[in-house]
């Protein structure tokens, strides 16, 4: 049974398991996506989520609770440029987004082990899907045939009209 049994341990002791989960999530918050298992990029969204809600709150607190944060996510981060770059442009970005900062896509297994592998990022930085692009034109046949089919019916009602 699995009660109480809430943290994947990833097969690693206490203090391995936090050190690994700290470097993904600074990995993470520099490059912005990384490749991983997907054990691995479950438990560090798990990890590194309450972090960026920390500091998204951080620009709506006053400077004593954003002194807070900052000091809180450095506790679990362990790395000075990975809190700068969280709370400088990560913030600003998941601004307005209430929660789910990251996003897991299954890649397939890995060649040497035939381990399940995930890429994870964070989502407002995949200029891929959030790009606003414009709609594309309707294209199909039906729509053809349909303003073909309208004409002659016009006509049809012309001479219709005209022989009343």
């Amino acid at each position: 049974m699995r009660h109480g049994k809430k943290i994947n341990h990833l097969g690693r002791k206490t203090a391995h398991r936090k050190a690994m989960l700290a470097n993904m999530a600074c990995s993470l918050i520099e490059h912005k996506r990384i490749n991983t298992t997907v054990a691995k990029a479950k438990a560090l969204k798990q990890f590194v989520e309450p972090l960026i809600t920390k500091a998204k709150a951080e620009n709506n607190v006053s400077a004593d609770k954003g002194t807070h944060n900052r000091r809180v996510v450095f506790k679990s981060l362990r790395d000075k440029f990975a809190v700068t770059t969280l709370f400088s442009e990560v913030s600003e970005k998941v601004g307005d987004r209430p929660g789910g900062y990251t996003r897991i896509i299954k890649l397939g297994n890995r060649l040497g082990d035939n381990a399940d592998m995930a890429m994870i990022e964070l989502v407002d930085f995949n200029e891929l899907y959030n790009a606003d692009k414009p709609a594309k034109k309707k294209s199909t046949r039906r729509g053809r045939t349909k303003k073909a089919a309208t004409a002659p019916v016009a006509a049809e009602t012309k001479t219709d009209d005209s022989e009343e």
